[in-house]
């Protein structure tokens, strides 16, 4: 991540433009016309599988569990050994050390939830000793959620504030400051809440915690990329992008890797820049490799379900 300095002062969300929401719909339509060729078609998907953040974020999650992702994350298919692999895995704080021990040597990061995920709903306090725990035991990446209700109610000042105090727990982790635009229901205030997040030091902004419906949309992903295009255009600072939830199939993951591409350039092109935070997408994109290179799919039997 660029290393540009961050302004920390609550930005005027009264200024920040409000959205076209035909022109997003009629944009979002263009990007699922393209035709992609086949060789193109194949880069995209490795390129999809590279930008992968793995995840397991249950109740029921194990060390076994988790091991056995991470064992996911490095062999995708060896069948296949030209593979990339994938950018992350996601995990609990508590689960960090078994994910950190298990990946080592791999270049795969560790990613961890905090501050009360997924609902957010904590003190200041609690949510930074969750962020500390996380980055203490290993976690290059964490992924945290504003506090919806606060932002709705418009104190803005409040949530600017625990994202930076946030970010700066985080150390040397890159910080991915989760909107849940679910609950924030209006592309406007997606807008305002993503203006709000880069503004308080987010390295990444991500659409949802995949627990509330609607989750990632192609239309709250193109209003969060343009406005971190026109946050770069006046700051400088680079800012990436994750969407998550409900992305599970190669042919929707190809259509957001085109609206990223014509939205922000290739320099967004690349897993330090773009993530998915969809686990089943993996083995989608893997059925669709080995059809490319077979011309017949294989059974999704063939694949960890994990």
């Amino acid at each position: 991540m660029n290393a540009t300095a961050i302004d920390k002062r609550t930005p005027d969300l009264s200024r920040v433009p409000a959205v076209d929401e035909v022109g997003v719909n009629e944009r979002v339509a263009r990007f699922q016309s393209r035709s992609i060729k086949t060789a193109s078609k194949i880069e995209a998907l490795k390129l999809a599988l590279s930008m992968i953040d793995l995840t397991t974020l249950e109740g029921q999650d194990t060390p076994g569990k988790v091991r056995q992702l991470c064992q996911k994350a490095m062999h995708l298919h060896d069948a296949m050994p030209d593979l990339p692999h994938v950018a992350a895995v996601c995990v609990y704080p508590n689960m960090v050390g078994v994910a950190k021990s298990a990946l080592e040597g791999s270049g795969i990061h560790v990613a961890s939830v905090a501050t009360a995920f997924p609902s957010g709903m904590s003190s200041l306090e609690v949510k930074l000793d969750d962020t500390r725990m996380a980055v203490e035991a290993g976690a290059d990446e964490i992924d945290m959620v504003i506090s919806r209700g606060a932002f709705l109610a418009g104190d803005h000042a409040y949530v600017f504030d625990e994202i930076a105090a946030v970010k700066e727990a985080c150390g040397d982790a890159h910080l991915k400051v989760i909107l849940e635009t679910g609950e924030l229901r209006t592309l406007d205030r997606v807008r305002r809440a993503s203006v709000l997040a880069m503004h308080a030091g987010a390295d990444f902004i991500k659409t949802s915690t995949g627990k509330i419906q609607p989750a990632a949309t192609m239309q709250v992903t193109l209003v969060m990329l343009q406005a971190i295009r026109d946050f770069f255009a006046e700051t400088g600072r680079m800012i990436g992008m994750k969407p998550a939830g409900g992305i599970s199939n190669a042919k929707l993951a190809i259509h957001y890797l085109v609206m990223l591409r014509e939205t922000l350039g290739n320099a967004w092109m690349t897993p330090e820049w773009f993530r998915f935070g969809a686990s089943s997408l993996a083995n989608d994109v893997l059925m669709q490799l080995e059809k490319q290179a077979t011309g017949a799919y294989q059974s999704a039997d063939y694949f960890s379900k994990d």
